[in-house]
């Protein structure tokens, strides 16, 4: 096995991740046309709605009755960072903030103290398919930050630095990729910090060619996250598609593609090296803190639910959009 690789291991749902990572989870859904109401335009007959992960001819409603995703639920503790490579999102939240966005978007959202969030899937053509791929990553928040100010923003695509050479292209989202800086991010986050190493790339590598990852300038987790392809190849480890590997970071390596180009998900930073205590999504260092946390949201719901629905979504006509809570709005058109 390469020198610079610790650990290979295949990939679940969610995807495990190391600290400050809590972990990552991809969705990948062949949604048919859309209805009038902007979900699937075909029977749900089989879908456990309500709580369907089974992926019934290519999709899942998630949590969705109507429309798919994950309607109104609370958070506390660490932040949740949306990329929508294809298809669109819609966010509400109980500070007064929304947003639709999609098409290569990336949404970052620190909980902080507490917040209500909704995610829906909004089904907008009605004369095509509607695919959906989205990964959501948990990042953490270090025990001064559990309880800072819940933010929200938007990384629209436009804005994101791609570096395109013959052979591949790298979507930075978060840190410093050979020079190249990402947008900032969330001001109370972990990777606001340079110094703790925070990086979030895209790679996509062109078939049968070599790309060669920049090591990390200290020693932090490091795990890539191949998610599409047929094999890499690391010095001579051999890598099939869906599959995780924890590499050592200091360490510069050189990944073979085979066949097929391959897609492949970075994540890295500096661990918080903190208690992690986890119940359903609140995320403190204490099992008596997670206790406190449960017993606020039932007496205050974290602000309330200033929305018509738990599922809300956008008028079918909305662009890409973000309203934030001071009442701010950005159009960015589809």
């Amino acid at each position: 096995m390469h020198s610079a690789i610790q650990h290979i291991f295949p990939l679940g749902f969610p995807w495990q991740t190391q600290d400050p990572f809590l972990f990552c989870a991809y969705h990948l859904d062949h949604y048919p046309k859309g209805n009038e109401d902007m979900g699937p335009a075909a029977s749900l007959a089989g879908h456990n709605l309500g709580n369907d992960f089974t992926g019934i001819d290519g999709w899942r409603m998630y949590h969705g009755q109507t429309i798919p995703g994950f309607p109104y639920h609370p958070h506390r503790g660490f932040e949740t960072v949306t990329i929508a490579n294809k298809g669109y999102c819609d966010h509400s939240d109980s500070l007064g903030a929304a947003g639709r966005f999609g098409e290569g978007d990336v949404q970052w959202m620190t909980a902080g103290r507490g917040v209500q969030h909704c995610e829906m899937f909004p089904l907008l053509r009605t004369d095509s398919e509607n695919s959906l791929e989205l990964f959501q990553i948990w990042l953490n928040l270090p025990k001064k930050d559990k309880f800072v100010d819940p933010h929200f923003t938007m990384l629209w695509h436009e804005d994101i630095p791609v570096i395109n050479t013959q052979d591949s292209k790298v979507k930075v989202i978060s840190g410093n990729y050979k020079g190249t800086q990402a947008p900032p991010s969330a001001p109370d986050s972990w990777a606001a910090d340079p110094g703790n190493e925070v990086a979030i790339w895209m790679l996509h590598i062109n078939a049968n060619t070599a790309y060669t990852l920049p090591k990390a300038n200290t020693k932090v987790n490091r795990t890539l996250y191949f998610y599409e392809g047929s094999e890499i190849q690391i010095g001579d480890t051999r890598v099939l598609s869906n599959s995780g590997i924890h590499l050592r970071a200091l360490e510069e390596v050189t990944i073979l593609v085979g066949h097929q180009p391959a897609s492949i998900l970075l994540l890295q930073g500096k661990p918080i090296g903190e208690p992690v205590v986890q119940h359903g999504p609140f995320v403190m260092n204490t099992q008596d803190e997670i206790q406190k946390a449960m017993q606020e949201y039932r007496l205050t719901q974290f602000g309330g639910w200033p929305w018509p629905y738990p599922d809300n979504v956008h008028p079918r006509e909305k662009g890409r959009f973000a309203k934030y809570p001071d009442g701010k709005v950005i159009d960015k058109g589809r």
